[in-house]
Order: C-alpha cells, then sequence, then structure tokens
C-alpha cells in the first residue's frame, strides 16, 4: 500500500499552526500600511475641515471633540487588528442578539432629540448605537451565511437572512433613521452577493425589494396609503422630483446646499468668505452637509482631496476581500467597505441633489462621536482580516 503526502495548501486547506492565527507582531508585520495611511490621512483631512466649517459656530470650534473621538476611535481599531476575525464568527449569535437588544433599548429609553430616538445618553457621552450596528450586523450576517455555505443556493437560506436582517433594519427605521436602514440594506446586499446566493435568487428578492419601495414612495401615497410621515417621503424624493426639489425644509436645506458647493469654485472661498457656512444659511453643516461646507470653503480641489482618500480606502478594502482566508472573513470586508461606500455616496449625492435626503454622516468629516469610531472600528477589522489572510488563490 503507497501512501502519499499531501501537501495541505494544495487544496486550499491550512495547517493547525496558520488556523491557531498569527502572533500580534506578526500581525503588526502584516498590516495593510497604505490603507492604514489613507484612514490617517481622511481622519486629519476632516479634522482640519471640521476646524474650518465650525471656526464661526456659536459654541467654537468642534476639531478638539473630534481629535477626542478620533483618539477613541483608534483604539478600538488597535483592538480590531489584535482580535481574530474567527472571534467574531463564533459569537455571531450572540452579537445579533445584543445588537437587537441594544435597538429595542434606544427605542424605550433612548433619548429623544427632535422627535427621534437614536441615542443613548450615558453621562459623560452620547452615542448612536445604530452607527455600530453597522459593523455588528455584517458580523453577524457574515457568521449566519457561513454556516450555511453549503446550501447558499437554496433560496430558503437567502430569506432567512433577510429575515435576521429586517429585525434591525425595521428597529432603525422606527426610531426614525432612514439613512442608517439604507446603510444596514446595504449591508444585507453585500453579504449575499459576496456568500454566493445564486443570480436568479438575488434578482427576485430585488425586484419584490424595489416594488415594495416603489409602493411605499409613490404608488400607496397615490392610492390615498401614507406609509411614511410626509417629512420622511419629502426628504426620499426630493431629488427624483423634475426641479431637484421639494416644499418646505426640505427645499430650502438643499437649495442652500447646491448653492454651497456651486459657491466653492475651483479653489474655494475661504473660511471667512463662505458666507453659506459662516453664516448659518446652509443649515447642519457641520453634520449632514458637511461636504457642501468643505466644497465652499476649499472648493473642488479640497473636496476631490477627500474623495480620492476615501477611494484609497475603498480599494485597499477590495483587495482584502480577494486575499481574505475564509468565506466569513471576506463577507465581513466586502459588507464593510460596501456600507462605507454607501454612506459616502448618499452623503455626498445629497449634497447636489443625486440621492436622497437622509442623516448619514460622511465618514470622518461630519461631526459625531458614533461615526468615527465605528468607522475606525470597521478599519480595524478590515486590518484584522487583512493580517491573517492569505495571498489572492
Amino acid at each position: 500500500m503507497t501512501i502519499e503526502a499531501v501537501d495541505p495548501r494544495a487544496r486550499g486547506l491550512r495547517s493547525r499552526r496558520t488556523d491557531a492565527g498569527v502572533g500580534a507582531l506578526g500581525v503588526v508585520a502584516r498590516l495593510d500600511w497604505l490603507l492604514l495611511a489613507a484612514t490617517a490621512a481622511a481622519v486629519a483631512y476632516g479634522v482640519w475641515a471640521i476646524a474650518g466649517i465650525t471656526r464661526h459656530d456659536p459654541g467654537g470650534s468642534a476639531a478638539s471633540r473630534q481629535l477626542l473621538y478620533a483618539a477613541a476611535g483608534s483604539l478600538l481599531l488597535v483592538a480590531g487588528i489584535l482580535i481574530d476575525p474567527i472571534v467574531y464568527r463564533r459569537l455571531y449569535r450572540s452579537i445579533y442578539i445584543g445588537l437587537v437588544g441594544v435597538m429595542g433599548f434606544v427605542l424605550i429609553f433612548g433619548a429623544a432629540t427632535r422627535g427621534s430616538k437614536r441615542w443613548i445618553n450615558i453621562g459623560f457621552f452620547t452615542f448612536q448605537p445604530s452607527e455600530f450596528g453597522k459593523v455588528l450586523l455584517a458580523l453577524a450576517l457574515a457568521g449566519f451565511l457561513a454556516d450555511r455555505a453549503k446550501q447558499i443556493d437554496r433560496l430558503s437560506v437567502a430569506l432567512r437572512t433577510i429575515a435576521l436582517a429586517a429585525g434591525p433594519v425595521m428597529l432603525v427605521w422606527a426610531q426614525p433613521d432612514a439613512g442608517t436602514a439604507i446603510v444596514y440594506i446595504a449591508v444585507l446586499t453585500a453579504v449575499l452577493f459576496v456568500a454566493g446566493v445564486r443570480w436568479l435568487h438575488l434578482a427576485l428578492i430585488w425586484t419584490v425589494g424595489l416594488v415594495a419601495v416603489l409602493s411605499v414612495l409613490w404608488w400607496l401615497p397615490a392610492a390615498g396609503i401614507n406609509v411614511l410621515k410626509p417629512y420622511q417621503a419629502a426628504r426620499l424624493t426630493a431629488f427624483a422630483s423634475a426641479t431637484g426639489q421639494s416644499s418646505g425644509t426640505t427645499s430650502y436645506n438643499l437649495t442652500q446646499s447646491k448653492i454651497a458647493v456651486g459657491a466653492g469654485g475651483l479653489r474655494g472661498r475661504g473660511v471667512a468668505g463662505a458666507t453659506q457656512t459662516a453664516l448659518n444659511y446652509l443649515p447642519a453643516h457641520a453634520t449632514d452637509f458637511a461636504f457642501a461646507s468643505l466644497a465652499e470653503q476649499r472648493g473642488f480641489f479640497g473636496a476631490s482631496i477627500l474623495l480620492l482618500l476615501y477611494l484609497l480606502i475603498v480599494w485597499r478594502g477590495l483587495k482584502i476581500v480577494t486575499t481574505a482566508r475564509d468565506l466569513f472573513s471576506a463577507i465581513v470586508a466586502a459588507a464593510i467597505v460596501f456600507a462605507f461606500v454607501i454612506q459616502v455616496f448618499v452623503n455626498v449625492g445629497m449634497t447636489v441633489g443625486i440621492a436622497p435626503i437622509t442623516g448619514i454622516p460622511l465618514p470622518f468629516v461630519s461631526v459625531g462621536g458614533s461615526s468615527m469610531i465605528s468607522n475606525l472600528a470597521g478599519i480595524g477589522i478590515l486590518q484584522a482580516i487583512h493580517a491573517r489572510g492569505g495571498r489572492r488563490r
């Protein structure tokens, strides 16, 4: 009898030593330094931009707060690098239960601001759990699909994944926070696609989804059935109207945003000359419409620098997807990257009237600790996947 020696790498397998993980020094040596540099540059650029955007605000510049948030996020980034992604896979059920539990807690006990319950006040810090849910939902759904990789061609698996995602989506929508709900749906899209759901099933699912969206926004209201509140419908449909406007506050915000972007020109009007921002004609100029303020103060060139940094982050993130060591890691990486892309696209798009007006913050720029910290935590997980990944297979 002949016994053949089998190289584990020849069949896509890994040795126990490799599966056990990489030491801390090995992880540091295998970091994606270009992604880390692009992230650091985007954070620094965002803090610099906010310093100018909020210079004339009644409370003074928010740059120091942004630096504090960035420092807290950096700690989570480091923690994310050191934790092997396999830990998340083992705990995906607990992650999902915790996510749903926190979202329910927010609806019942959360701090209400301007008619919305999105925040939890713990004394020295008020945070928005739904921002962290963008990463947690990716981990939970990836774990669910990775455990069912052999049955991924079944429609029932895709439908069960959608049912799992529906819980957090509906809880966020009820806050109400349509912007974050859109990002959660983007996470769901990414995990289904990368997991290998059949094209026919994907087409069927998103056809049903498109019909549902059109019904809620246009067909049902035309029949006298209003699913959304008037201001929600106006925000989501303003960009699709013939003039790019709607009545009321939504029209004013969109008009002022377009004026700010156009006034910036190529080189910008500077901090002192940016009247839309300095005189507070542009609402939420440090949060929802931070990109419009940046475009007014720094112009096309200044805004392009930020967009190029985003592009570099996305490119490196997609590269990590291709080198992930297993299906779970690939799904998580793709979901984090796609959620990041959607946040950038919707936030930038709504400032010029090509995307619905929502409360999605601009990553690493909009003032807010939850967004900054959660995005940096996502980058840390991407780095962990890269450090423990392999060569392109």
